[in-house]
């Protein structure tokens, strides 16, 4: 046989062996390249100009080529590992350690840039989905058309090629280093397997699951109002991160065989087939994976989060605009309203109009604020907020001497409780008034400019509405003012409403909701398509590397299937604790990730939006459901391994 045939039948046999590899590499470059040919496609430039996604796409260019870079080199270690006792044998026939590398680089040649020129022709296939996917979430109105860019080609093969050169540096630096006798042993060597369960194992276990609890307890704490200044949350943002990093750690290297120990005591040692082939083994083998696993699930609950947030606040844009706009345009010059209802009137759109007097005046609210109002910024004895008139506003109707509040943000109610009654006072320039306070109310009277960007409206008598208006304070208010708010009553005119509106708003004094809510979709359309695209990225190549190590442990176990199947064990018995134990392999870093970025979601998510469970619970299913198809791929792998053991 001679060198080419060699390298034929290796690059065989690696190809049949290796498919998901190659698949990744192949997906790799796709995604890259297809991602990298957004910043030179023409179309792009809309989304580039109307919310500075430039520098977005560049920068997780960027991180993709950190992820794959990642990926490639930890996939490279696991085979050249896997072929250590292939390379001994190359050794003990004659082949010199340089003539081994030229082997391997000519294979690593064949199938990398193989691979690279699929990835490419994938890429630039679905370069126009891609880029439907993100008109679409940004709602851009433009034609998206094939488009093969050579800048994008020429920086993928760069990338590529950097990538290729230091896995050649990482294989040559291997088999220098390597003795015939070591390569035979490299693969034995790998993984750490402990005999025993020491007490420090169970104080380290402990510590781990004490720490992650300790995380969640301080991020379920964050916003309560424990934390006063900066320093003190920045300090509990530190806590958390570092707690529950180390705390995955330690519970990786400990906390899994401490309980897992727990559960076969508690059965006397007597252990099924199935615990034997799942309990037992995660046991002693998580153990030696803890930094990769922590590694994973780290990254993996800051994709989970990251998307959850994103999509928050894409989810909540049209709530988010209701708050922010109180009618579908919002108005506050007349002369401008009279303008453009006269040219709704023309276009025959009907409308209605409400208009609302609004007085500025500072309250005393120390009384209805939840907690210590020392905790709480502002001063809370001088909180200006807008008023109007119990007479303007449709099935209210207060006393002399009452108010309600009206339309108070999710972020503001976190940071700010109100209690349901109580006392406050309001004043004008020369007068002060005691009023019964009487609750809140969820309905947005008014927009964020008469706000403050999220405060609520304070509802009084008209008498006494009437008197603040005289009595106003000039530094809160000059003059007289009103909110001047236009309903569309047909739904389909909006979108043309929404154009004659633009002709008269030409100073962007006045609101649309419909615009709010576009450019609020654009701007986390946007991060979400490149977080989501990151995270399928780093989901695929997490994948890939767990599916890689149960590939290792399956060829490692399949003596012990051996002997199992002559003992009488079927192959549908060993099956089932196969399935069970990639339920944990898999399972474990998944669960601890979800939860990680539920307690992470859960901790500030008000600071994006309104909405929280549907689309934190969305991507988690989304997630979820992704990530179980690589244990899949593991069972059938073992299926296949477990029928060849006899």
């Amino acid at each position: 046989m001679n060198i080419n045939q060699l390298i034929y039948r290796n690059l065989k046999k690696n190809i049949r062996n290796y498919y998901l590899y190659v698949f990744a590499l192949i997906f790799s470059v796709a995604l890259y390249f297809a991602f990298v040919t957004l910043q030179y496609d023409p179309a792009i430039n809309e989304v580039k100009a109307s919310i500075k996604g430039a520098a977005a796409i560049k920068t997780a260019s960027i991180l993709l080529v950190v992820v794959v870079s990642i990926f490639m080199l930890y996939a490279n270690t696991i085979f050249i590992k896997r072929r250590s006792k292939e390379i001994g044998l190359f050794q003990l026939i004659g082949m010199t350690k340089h003539k081994i590398f030229r082997v391997l680089s000519a294979e690593n040649v064949l199938l990398y840039f193989g691979s690279l020129f699929v990835g490419v022709f994938a890429g630039f296939s679905m370069s126009k989905l891609v880029l439907m996917i993100l008109f679409k979430i940004v709602d851009v109105k433009s034609e998206a058309k094939l488009h093969f860019s050579q800048q994008a080609l020429i920086q993928t093969i760069i990338v590529f090629c950097g990538i290729y050169l230091l896995i050649m540096i990482m294989n040559y630096t291997f088999i220098k280093r390597q003795s015939i006798l070591s390569l035979f042993k490299v693969t034995s060597s790998t993984e750490d397997k402990v005999k025993k369960i020491s007490i420090l194992q169970m104080i380290v276990g402990a510590l781990g699951i004490v720490f992650i609890l300790s995380g969640y307890y301080v991020s379920s704490e964050l916003f309560s109002g424990k934390f006063k200044t900066m320093n003190e949350l920045f300090f509990a943002m530190s806590f958390i991160l570092g707690t529950v990093i180390i705390g995955t750690y330690l519970f990786y290297k400990g906390s899994v065989s401490f309980l897992s120990n727990i559960i076969r005591k508690s059965k006397g040692g007597y252990l099924n087939i199935y615990e034997v082939l799942s309990l037992s083994s995660i046991m002693f083998r998580m153990k030696s994976s803890a930094l990769l696993l922590t590694i994973i699930t780290t990254v993996s609950a800051l994709a989970i989060g990251l998307l959850s947030l994103c999509y928050i606040s894409y989810y909540s844009a049209e709530k988010t605009a209701e708050q922010n706009v109180a009618a579908d345009f919002a108005m506050t010059n007349q002369k401008d309203a009279k303008q453009f209802e006269q040219t709704l009137n023309e276009n025959d759109i009907p409308y209605s109009k409400k208009e609302i007097n609004v007085v500025q005046a500072n309250f005393n609210i120390e009384n209805i604020v939840e907690g210590d109002p020392e905790n709480i910024q502002g001063n809370l004895k001088k909180t200006p907020l807008a008023v109007v008139s119990d007479k303007e506003i449709d099935g209210v109707d207060v006393s002399t001497d009452e108010t309600i509040f009206s339309g108070y943000t999710d972020l503001l109610q976190k940071l700010m409780s109100l209690k349901d009654s109580g006392s406050v006072k309001v004043s004008g320039q020369h007068e002060t008034e005691s009023l019964t306070y009487s609750g809140l109310k969820k309905e947005f009277l008014l927009s964020y400019k008469f706000t403050a960007g999220g405060l609520p409206v304070a509802i009084v008598d008209d008498a006494l509405f009437k008197r603040l208006k005289n009595d106003r304070d000039p530094k809160l208010q000059k003059e007289s003012s009103a909110s001047i708010g236009i309903h569309v009553k047909n739904e389909d005119q909006l979108k043309k409403a929404n154009d004659l509106f633009a002709q008269v708003n030409k100073s962007d004094q006045h609101l649309s909701r419909l615009d709010e809510s576009i450019a609020q979709k654009s701007l986390f359309g946007i991060v979400m398509f490149i977080v989501g695209f990151l995270g399928l990225t780093f989901l695929i190549t997490s994948g890939c590397i767990l599916y890689f190590k149960q590939m290792d442990e399956s060829e490692e176990e399949k003596p012990n299937y051996t002997i199992l199947r002559k003992l009488g064990f079927t192959q549908g018995d060993l099956l089932k604790g196969i399935r069970m134990k990639q339920i944990y392999n898999f399972g474990i870093p998944l669960v601890i990730g979800l939860f990680h970025s539920y307690f992470a979601v859960q901790s500030g998510w008000f600071l994006f939006g309104s909405e929280v469970w549907t689309p934190m619970i969305m991507v988690m299913v989304l997630y979820t459901a992704l990530y179980s198809i690589f244990g899949i791929l593991s069972v059938l792998y073992y299926k296949k391994v477990i029928k060849s053991a006899l």
